[in-house]
C-alpha cells in the first residue's frame, strides 16, 4: 500500500470515528487505535509516538469529562450528591439499555438515563434538603449535552492533529 493510499484510509477511518463520537460509541479510542495501527505499518511515515501519547491523553481527558459533566451540571442545577451520581450511572445504564435501537439508541439512552437518575438519585434526598426533582433531572440532560459537544470538539482535534502529522511529517 501506498503512503498516499495510506494516509487516505487513515483519514477516512478517522473521520467515521469521529461521526460516532456523538452517538457515545467509542470513537476516540477506534481513532487513537488507527493511528496506532498506522505507525506500525508505516513505521517511515507513520505518525510519532509523541503525537500519539498526546492524543492518548487527549482520550483520556475527554472520556473523564464525558462522565463527570453530568454530575456538575446537576449539582449547578441545585442537584444533591446523590444526584450527580445517580445521573452518572444513569446516563451509563442507560446508554447501555438503548444499544439494540439503531444508530440512535445510545445517545437517547445515555440522556434518559441521566435525566432519571438525577431524579432518582435526588428523591432520595430527605425532602427539606432536596432540589426541585425536574431542574435538577435537566442540569444531568445539559451536563450530558455538554459533554457530548466537547468530546466531539476534542475528537475533531485529535484527527487534525493525527492527519497534519501524517501528511506533513514525522513528529518525535
Amino acid at each position: 500500500m501506498s503512503i498516499v493510499a495510506a494516509i487516505v484510509l487513515l483519514g477516512v477511518v478517522l473521520l467515521a470515528s469521529l461521526l460516532i463520537v456523538p452517538l457515545g460509541l467509542p470513537g476516540l479510542w477506534i481513532m487513537l487505535g488507527a493511528a496506532l495501527l498506522y505507525n506500525v505499518l508505516l513505521p517511515a511515515g507513520g505518525i510519532g509516538w509523541v503525537t500519539l501519547g498526546g492524543c492518548g491523553v487527549l482520550v483520556v481527558i475527554a472520556e473523564v469529562l464525558e462522565f463527570t459533566l453530568g454530575a456538575r451540571y446537576t449539582k449547578k442545577y441545585g442537584g444533591s450528591r446523590r444526584a450527580g451520581w445517580g445521573s452518572i450511572v444513569g446516563g451509563i445504564v442507560g446508554a447501555i439499555i438503548g444499544v439494540p435501537v439503531p444508530v440512535i439508541g445510545s445517545v437517547i439512552g445515555a440522556f434518559v438515563g441521566a435525566f432519571v437518575g438525577a431524579l432518582v438519585g435526588e428523591f432520595t434526598v430527605p425532602r427539606e434538603q432536596r432540589g426541585d426533582l425536574t431542574r435538577v433531572a435537566t442540569g444531568a440532560v445539559v451536563g450530558r449535552a455538554v459533554a457530548a459537544a466537547l468530546k466531539t470538539g476534542i475528537g475533531v482535534v485529535i484527527m487534525v492533529w493525527m492527519l497534519a502529522v501524517a501528511i506533513f511529517g514525522r513528529s518525535a
